[in-house]
């Protein structure tokens, strides 16, 4: 075990302490285990021993020091099922579920896409890159669901890691956002970076990465204000679907980070789907493209929505 030490500091008044401490500090950790750590002592308030429920005032400086494991040196496959569209020696389209991670991460090691494609692809164990990201080309969000090339060796993963960075593959969402935007079609300019006061998030910060969202409104035919939109990304930031869309004040539903802090729609993961992908076969040159239709969950909430 070894210690680690996360500062940060309280953006807005009338936060609880431990509510505050679960969303800055809380992968792996529950309320339970962060009311634990204040008694004991292991966050302090301006360098200050206070309760758990007390209600900050906004500036105040947060100090937490946590125990973490270290991370296991290897990945374990496992036979985990994966919705295979398309499988050759070179690469492989899937069709991931919302819940899975990508790779694995603290408090994420098992049930990872990575532990999954080393159990059914077990040659991508030699690729020349970190063992927790061998195959991936790009990421989807845990609670996003849909489409992902992956690559089962090196060659494939450096051509197919070009053409993202050169923005040659399309790549087209679907999102369900809270409310239909003032105009029907938008183009999103806002440079993204680390949140300075929320280190689990992301923001739209002067000075940041360059980011760049297209959307446009395909069905706003629902009972409250939601609005379907097709978005396309030309850059491809963390979280900045997500991101942009709380920037333009339409947070996606089921977004429990940068959505509405009530939410009004029940649902268990952010209306995000990665719905077609298209690319050059690394390879033969091929273009290749692939659709994926929303899962039954998401099309569910969509017909209650029109029906309430």
């Amino acid at each position: 075990m070894t210690e680690q030490q996360i500062d940060f500091t309280v953006a807005n008044a009338g936060e609880r302490l431990d509510k505050l401490v679960v969303e800055q500090v809380g992968d792996g950790l529950s309320r339970a285990q962060i009311q634990a750590l204040i008694k004991e002592g292991k966050v302090t308030v301006n360098g200050a021993q206070v309760k758990s429920g007390v209600k900050l005032k906004g500036g105040e400086r947060i100090s937490v020091t946590i125990e973490t494991r270290e991370e296991p040196e290897e990945v374990q496959p496992e036979a985990i099922p994966l919705v295979v569209l398309y499988d050759d020696k070179d690469i492989a389209v899937i069709d991931k579920p919302a819940g899975m991670t990508v790779h694995p991460g603290v408090g994420n090691e098992k049930g990872t896409l990575v532990s999954a494609m080393l159990a059914r692809w077990p040659e991508i164990a030699s690729m020349n890159i970190v063992e927790k990201r061998v195959g991936i080309v790009h990421r989807l969000d845990k609670d996003t669901s849909g489409l992902m090339v992956i690559a089962k060796n090196d060659a494939a993963r450096l051509k197919l890691q070009a053409q993202f960075q050169t923005r040659t593959v399309d790549k087209i969402y679907l999102a369900l956002l809270e409310k239909l935007p003032s105009t029907l079609t938008g183009r999103i300019e806002a440079p993204i970076s680390r949140d300075p006061n929320q280190r689990k998030r992301m923001a739209v910060v002067r000075g940041g990465k360059p980011a760049i969202t297209e959307y446009q409104v395909i069905d706003h035919a629902f009972i409250g204000e939601q609005a379907l939109v097709r978005v396309t990304l030309h850059t491809g930031r963390t979280h900045q679907i997500r991101v942009h869309m709380a920037f333009i004040g339409c947070p996606i539903v089921g977004d429990s980070v940068y959505g509405f802090r009530k939410q009004r729609v029940k649902l268990k993961r952010q209306f995000l789907h990665a719905a077609e992908l298209s690319f050059d076969h690394p390879t033969t040159g091929e273009r290749l493209s692939f659709t994926s239709p929303l899962p039954v969950g998401l099309q569910n909430t969509m017909d209650k929505l029109r029906s309430a």
